[in-house]
């Protein structure tokens, strides 16, 4: 273990959070640019995927959290790129490589299960059309809550810059959960619309719960011993699934059978858990 190694690993054992690049070693930086990449490209393609339903959406009111979820979507874009800029990650040159890449969309019967068939970072939910108005909420409900279960562990992570600027964001994806709770009580409780909430709700379920990895994951194993993730992926599900069961009773909902597919997960193909 190199000298920069041992003074890194005694901050991070004694909860002290590094800071710049210098106290950090290449292994540290390559799995913290890793998982900031993948935050920034999901963040850019869910803004891009919502731009549609500014128009879209049923009332004038709805146009305009559209509007502000798209705005905060690409803001938390934006703040996740200024950090990797500041690690010596050439932004302009991956979001132009990338630019086209982030708007496509997959064919709205496709399963990917756990892959991920491009060369950004997004999770692979990201490649799923939102083709309704109930595709829209639902995707609020699941998505946006799984993104707050991962998110929660960064907020404890050893590098300072993430911590600081994941505060903002997290409580803007509180707004986005609300919104999609809001509306998927109202689906939910119309005999007119009940069951297209479910069968709606069954498709992002089983997607979200797709994104967080396999148990034990090595990888996951060596961000945790570098405190860049706090819990194993599977914990981050079963918190993830708990809380939308619970919800589901409140709703009306019943909660889909969801089963694992590891032999088809390439190591971190899903979002940063």
């Amino acid at each position: 273990m190199s000298d920069l190694e041992k003074a890194m690993m005694a901050k991070i054992g004694n909860g002290v959070r590094l800071e710049a690049l210098d106290e950090m070693t290449p292994e540290y930086r390559e799995h913290l640019v890793h998982l900031m990449t993948m935050q920034a490209d999901s963040e850019l393609a869910g803004g891009y995927g919502y731009v549609p339903w500014i128009t879209k959406a049923p009332i004038v009111e709805e146009k305009h959290v559209v509007a502000q979820i798209v705005k905060d979507e690409l803001r938390h874009a934006t703040v996740m790129y200024g950090l990797l800029a500041d690690l010596g990650v050439d932004v302009e040159r991956h979001v132009s490589a990338h630019d086209e890449i982030f708007t496509m969309r997959i064919d709205r019967d496709a399963d990917l299960g756990t892959k991920r068939i491009t060369s950004d970072k997004r999770v692979n939910i990201f490649y799923y059309p939102i083709e309704t108005w109930a595709d829209f909420i639902f995707f609020n409900f699941c998505m946006d809550r799984g993104a707050g279960h991962q998110l929660e562990d960064v907020r404890h992570c050893s590098y300072g810059p993430w911590v600081r600027a994941i505060e903002g964001i997290f409580k803007e994806e509180k707004f986005h959960i609300r919104h999609g709770e809001y509306w998927v009580k109202k689906l939910a409780d119309d005999p007119a619309t009940h069951d297209e909430a479910q069968t709606t709700f069954n498709k992002w379920y089983i997607r979200t719960m797709n994104i967080f990895g396999r148990p034990g994951s090595p990888k996951n194993r060596r961000y945790r011993e570098l405190r860049l993730k706090a819990r194993d992926n599977d914990e981050v599900r079963q918190a993830f699934a708990t809380e939308v069961k619970a919800l589901c009773a409140t709703f009306g909902l019943e909660l889909p059978e969801w089963k694992p597919r590891w032999a088809e997960l390439p190591e971190e193909a899903h979002i940063p858990g």
